[in-house]
């Protein structure tokens, strides 16, 4: 899949697609408003200039180790240093590639080897987690392993380089000319198969998503936006490390969710946006509740992901009276699908709101969309057989309806992921891992919908003649397999048998649809 021409020429007519990358856009404001504060994380504030002048010399860096086209991939927090390697790659002409911190062993190691990573930026240790020894065990299992970059740390006694010495080393390198259609962002996302598949961005395709964000989210020159949300997801990132330079924003980092501390953050640097699933308004609006405060600089929030109730934001928008918030619809291939309902509360809350730039269409139930915000294409061609239709929109595999001709309301996923926290989860992930476990002969891993998550893992087992495992045994199976710690189930139900088709297939819609009835599954 690659966009085509005619549907190219038309972005570029609408202004959508433009002759520049954001490489320009970091040159551009290093020159004519050098002192503007881009990037906030704690007590650091990085203006154009700095962060120009960092991105730079890690540029010129990252050009003497690996040719332009190289994949870049980095593992980090919500930190500013975050931002200085994304341009700082983009600058060189590299693909990066954000990896979600809360990933292990096996995923990284299968994303590093599938996306052929050069380098990898982490952090020496995060929370609990020691970082450099993961990546030593990782890159040891690797015939062709990355250069390894550690933040915060030191990391050489593994053999690791200091993140401060790529900044201090001499800028001899000539950065090359890019090209604004090549692909310039990897990002990872979990398929109903159980392998994460590549999603390809280029330079214009993230570019057209900005511009969409601009002209319909309320965004000028001078607001700010508290980014919570990974910037290992395309929301986090675009907010964190394009929005600031393309739309004159200044982005707010938080590495980790406090929302007590968040009211205070968006009260002293008077936010104005935030974006976020259901757990970011939830804790948002209680937090504002109990510190007496109704954020009044906040002018915008948007709610993504999955199970977003229509009661939450109707008191939301009640709440935050200067604010107007309102549902989304997107996805990784086609970001921000749906821009909202900003103008209208009610369809704000009951639907997913109105296309944008994308053109949509539901066929037989499942929702279609293409446009130039959407991918060009996977890593891997295989993924794209079944990926588009012919006329190249994107099937979601998300089922759902047209609401007043105009307003989109999703239904429901014919695809088997679960969507907790606004993480994907990939069941068959999970349950191929759990089917090793002696005591399970059958297993289903289904979302149930959780007021507080969006959804919930329940691991629905048939037990062998030997004991199976209780939530603990399950938990402990999992990390000794390396498994992030998001994608563990919540909870674990024994049933005598799981109800299939006359093929053999679980029909899981019919497990969902007994636990749900049930109430309140027994957790073991």
């Amino acid at each position: 899949m690659r966009i085509a021409e005619a549907r190219a020429a038309d972005a570029y007519r609408r202004g959508l697609w433009v002759h520049e990358t954001l490489a320009d856009s970091l040159r551009d404001a290093a020159r004519t408003t050098p002192q503007r504060t881009v990037v906030v994380d704690g007590e650091v504030r990085l203006d154009c200039k700095t962060l120009h002048t960092q991105a730079t010399a890690l540029a010129h860096a990252l050009t003497s180790r690996m040719p332009a086209g190289s994949v870049v991939s980095f593992m980090l927090p919500n930190w500013h240093e975050a931002a200085v390697v994304y341009l700082g790659a983009t600058l060189a002409g590299m693909v990066v590639n954000p990896i979600l911190p809360s990933l292990r062993d096996r995923e990284l190691q299968f994303i590093l080897s599938d996306a052929d990573t050069r380098a990898v930026f982490v952090p020496a240790t995060f929370g609990t987690h020691d970082y450099g020894a993961m990546l030593e065990r990782v890159t040891a299992a690797m015939s062709a392993p990355p250069e390894v970059v550690v933040l915060r740390g030191n990391g050489a006694e593994r053999g690791h380089t200091p993140y401060t010495s790529l900044l201090d080393e001499p800028g001899t390198a000539v950065l090359p000319v890019l090209n604004p259609d090549a692909v310039r962002m990897i990002l990872y996302t979990s398929g109903t198969t159980g392998r994460p598949k590549g999603v390809l961005h280029t330079h214009n395709s993230i570019h057209a998503l900005i511009r969409q964000i601009g002209e319909h989210w309320r965004v000028e020159a001078g607001d700010t936006f508290l980014v919570p949300s990974p910037i290992a997801h395309i929301g986090g990132s675009i907010y964190a490390f394009e929005c600031p330079l393309l739309l004159g924003s200044t982005a707010v980092l938080t590495d980790r969710w406090n929302p007590d501390g968040a009211v205070s953050l968006m009260r002293d640097e008077r936010i104005t946006h935030m974006a976020g699933a259901t757990p970011f308004l939830d804790g948002l609006l209680a937090a504002a509740e109990r510190a007496d405060t109704r954020l009044p600089d906040l002018k915008v929030f948007i709610c993504g992901g999955a199970s977003v109730p229509p009661s939450l934001i109707r008191r939301a928008a009640g709440y935050f009276q200067n604010a107007a918030v309102s549902r989304v619809y997107g996805s990784t291939e086609v970001p921000v699908t749906t821009v909202g309902a900003l103008g209208s509360a009610e369809h704000a809350a009951d639907t997913d709101g109105r296309p944008g730039i994308a053109d949509v269409k539901v066929v037989d139930g499942e929702i279609r969309a293409r446009g130039p915000q959407m991918l060009v294409g996977y890593l891997h061609p295989d993924d794209e057989v079944t990926a588009f239709d012919d006329e190249g929109y994107f099937r979601t595999g998300d089922l759902g309806r047209w609401v007043d001709d105009d307003y989109l309301l999703v239904t429901g996923r014919a695809k088997d992921i679960i969507i907790r926290n606004g993480e994907n989860i990939s069941p068959k992930e999970v349950e191929d891992l759990l089917a090793t476990h002696p005591g399970i002969a059958e297993i289903a891993v289904v979302g149930l919908p959780d007021e507080r998550t969006g959804e919930r893992a329940c691991a629905v087992i048939v037990a062998t003649e030997q004991q199976p495992p209780d939530l603990a045994g399950m938990r402990d199976l999992l990390l000794r397999e390396g498994l992030a710690k998001f994608k563990i189930p919540e909870q674990v139900v024994v049933w005598d048998s799981l109800p299939k088709n006359d093929a053999g297939k679980i029909l899981k819609h019919h497990i969902q649809a007994t636990l749900t009835s049930e109430g309140e599954p027994k957790c073991r």
